[in-house]
């Protein structure tokens, strides 16, 4: 009888194997379908399936997209990077940062000079899930030396596969570079002990995880890489087509885009490679008004990389799938939240009632409830989606613009309402109470007006729009005005002007607000008759509509005055001054800011007039009301005391005015900030009441200060600046009247 001989057997795609030591005899049918097909009735046998590491067709060539012909910035990070891999060796580098903002671009031309320059073996495995990493990582072992039956108990789980990689690199013959590409999951490679140092080469890895704890184990340095600057954008349009436009075209794109190298690519590959169009750089730009990402993306069939990761409206769905994977669906509903608003700062304070669970954000899909806020925020944190900033002393995230955009694209329809409602309403809770006039809470109003701008930009596209938001974003319009920024606030305010006009109607109360609130601004900045074609149908329309004695009604009319005070149309500014002075008595009473602040306006209209007499006994009776019911140092008791100082100016007693006038300009500087526009119209009245008194010099230099200082915030042409400029030189050439007091 003969001994058993050995038994082996090996089969492939769908074949099995029957081995078997005796005499037996095995019949098998076997039944082959077409892909794509199964049985009509009964279920086709399905074993369990068992990954097969395929080895990699190279791991000495990079096996990437489309990479840049010339690397642009990159300057510095890539001198340490050099560094790293011409030294003896035994280092690990971490590439991290967003999706689509070149890392692989950085190693890829790492590889190619360590290489080509440095005599190096260049190594690339694809990092981004197990099976690519394992089977590449035998495949560098072969490379390095393992022989086939080493190799083949690795893969078979008899040997153990990491010990075996590391043992053949670290006695490698030849210095080389090891590229981990795409490693998002750093549990990979911890879990198998795939990342080591090695005295006879360098790692590299590639990353949009920003902060696990692999990257802070000794030997291993971390790179953070953000997005290009402007000029080196632009150049990467201009390398990808020249032809195209100019450099001004270019650089409006490349800003449009945030200077995304993976944005910049495709939308320099579309440019580059049109067949039936030929769209220059600025027809480009307009067209991303309308498709955004979208249209970016179809330059992915010129670069040869439709793949999620080289694609901007998909690139990130990977690290926001594999956080749902590990637990984190509400990552998701996060980042959707965050792309109703700008791609400017987020304060954190802005989130903080969602945190809470102030905000109804629990009935999303998938809802966001107060406890998962701050996990969800750190995972966007941890996967590069966002970053961490502070800006003015206010801690905020920050996302990029293009992210966002895309995120909005994909957000259900059913989802949207509820994430407008609820950005809204985190809005609203994070402005400033009325009337605080910090310069914290200045800050705190730059940093939330681009949000509002962007909620009223999502809002509109996606008929969003509500009395509610156009109020919020109104508010907002108004607080950067009383900032000072009026520029901002105009175009702020103009904005929601017209959205709230095309949505709501030009007789809606909420438009009839935020329409008054533009004419405000456009006073300030001296566009008189524009302002007045602005709130004369306003007024109109609010009379008509809303009556006479409605606030909304009210404040129209007070702001058409103020304008129509201004053109010299003296008499009609009166009677509407009058009306809304007897308005807001009836409907606010004697005791209200608005109807305080009215009579500090008939007291200004009366001195234009030149009606003197009572003028200081009234002014003196409205500091103290204004004293008693809001405060010695409210704005409007200030602006009650800048009244009294005029007319003290206007009665020959000099001296009380300076002094007057140097209590309104500390208090206008407490409220406002010391460069608010408002504060130069007290520092011109004080140079008067200096010059009244022969204080030559001094009211020459207030005089030029404010000359100067109004040119520069509110330009030469603004009519106030010409008011200054004509004051400075009045001071200057014409000495004091021959009965003023001395110095």
């Amino acid at each position: 009888m003969s001994l058993p001989r050995p038994m082996e057997g090996r089969a492939s795609g769908s074949a099995r194997v029957y081995q078997t030591g005796g005499d037996q005899y095995i019949e098998e049918h076997v039944h082959h379908y077409a892909p794509g097909s199964a049985p009509l009735f009964g279920h086709p046998w399905t074993g369990p399936a068992e990954p097969r590491g395929t080895a990699p067709d190279s791991v000495r060539m990079p096996l990437v997209g489309r990479v840049p012909g010339v690397l642009r910035d990159r300057t510095d990070l890539m001198e340490r990077l050099r560094a790293a891999v011409t030294g003896p060796g035994g280092g690990v580098q971490v590439l991290h940062g967003m999706g689509g903002c070149g890392k692989t671009a950085v190693a890829h031309t790492l590889f190619t000079e360590a290489v080509r320059d440095h005599g190096r073996v260049g190594l690339w495995v694809n990092a981004s899930e197990r099976v690519s990493l394992r089977a590449g990582m035998l495949a560098v072992a072969g490379d390095r030396g393992a022989a086939d039956g080493e190799l083949a108990a690795a893969a078979g789980g008899r040997r153990a596969a990491a010990d075996l990689v590391w043992h053949y690199l670290d006695h490698s013959a030849q210095p080389w570079l090891l590229v981990l590409d795409n490693a998002d999951d750093p549990g990979i490679l911890e879990e198998g002990a795939w990342l080591r140092p090695s005295p006879s080469g360098t790692v590299l890895v590639t990353t949009r995880h920003a902060t696990s704890p692999l990257w802070r184990t000794p030997g291993t340095s971390s790179h953070r890489l953000g997005v290009l600057p402007l000029e080196d954008a632009t150049l990467v349009l201009r390398d990808l087509a020249p032809d195209a436009g100019t450099r001004e075209s270019a650089r409006k794109v490349a800003r449009r885009l945030g200077c995304l190298p993976l944005a910049l690519t495709l939308a320099g590959a579309h440019l580059a490679h049109q067949l039936l169009e030929s769209w220059s750089m600025d027809e480009y730009d307009r067209k991303l008004t309308e498709e955004s990402t979208a249209l970016v993306d179809r330059g992915a069939s010129a670069t040869g990389g439709g793949q999620s990761r080289h694609l901007v409206g998909r690139t990130w769905q990977l690290s926001l799938d594999s956080l749902a994977e590990g637990g984190l669906p509400e990552a998701t509903a996060l980042l959707r939240l965050l792309s109703f608003w700008a791609a400017d700062p987020v304060p954190l304070s802005l989130l903080m009632p969602a945190a809470q669970g102030g905000a109804g954000l629990e009935h999303l899909d998938p809802p966001l409830t107060a406890a998962r806020v701050e996990p969800a925020l750190r995972a966007l944190l941890d996967h590069s989606l966002i970053d961490m900033v502070e800006t003015d002393g206010h801690r905020c995230v920050k996302a990029h613009g293009v992210l966002l955009d895309s995120v909005a694209a994909g957000v259900p329809d059913a989802e949207r309402e509820l994430l407008a409602g609820a950005a809204g309403r985190l809005l609203r809770a994070a402005l400033p109470r009325e009337g605080a006039a910090s310069p914290r809470a200045r800050s705190q109003v730059r940093l939330l007006a681009p949000h509002a701008t962007g909620l009223l930009h999502r809002s509109h596209r996606h008929g969003l729009v509500t009395a509610e938001s156009v109020r919020i974003a109104a508010r907002v319009a108004r607080l950067v005005y009383e900032a000072g920024d009026w520029t901002a606030a105009l175009a702020l305010a103009s904005t929601v002007g017209k959205t709230a006009a095309e949505h709501l109607g030009d007789e809606n109360p909420a438009t009839v607000e935020a329409r008054s609130g533009q004419g405000t601004v456009l006073f300030r900045l001296g566009r008189y008759a524009e302002a007045a074609g602005l709130l004369r149908p306003i007024h109109q329309g609010a009379l008509r509509t809303l009556g006479p004695h409605d606030a909304r009604t009210l404040d129209a009319a007070y702001e058409l005055q103020r304008v129509l005070h201004r053109l010299g149309d003296l008499t009609q500014a009166r009677t509407l001054l009058e009306a809304v002075l007897d308005g807001r008595r009836h409907m606010l009473g004697e005791d209200h800011v608005a109807t305080l602040k009215t009579r500090c306006e008939v007291l200004e209209l009366r001195l234009t007039q030149d009606e003197f007499d009572g003028y200081t006994t009234a002014a003196e009776e409205l500091v103290g009301d204004c004293e008693r019911r809001l405060g010695p140092d409210h704005l409007v008791t200030v602006w009650a005391r800048d009244a009294l100082a005029r007319g003290l100016l206007r009665s020959g007693r000099g001296a009380e005015a300076e002094d007057l006038f140097r209590r309104v300009l500390a208090g206008q500087r407490a409220g406002y900030g010391d460069d608010h526009p408002l504060v130069l119209g007290v520092l011109i009245q004080l140079s008067r009441a200096q010059y009244a008194q022969g204080k030559r010099e001094q009211a020459a230099e207030s005089a030029r200060e404010v000359a100067g200082q109004r040119a520069a915030i509110l330009g030469e042409d603004h009519p106030e600046t010409v008011a200054a400029r004509a004051w400075d030189a009045e001071v200057r050439a014409v000495p004091p009247a021959g009965g003023a007091a001395g110095p």
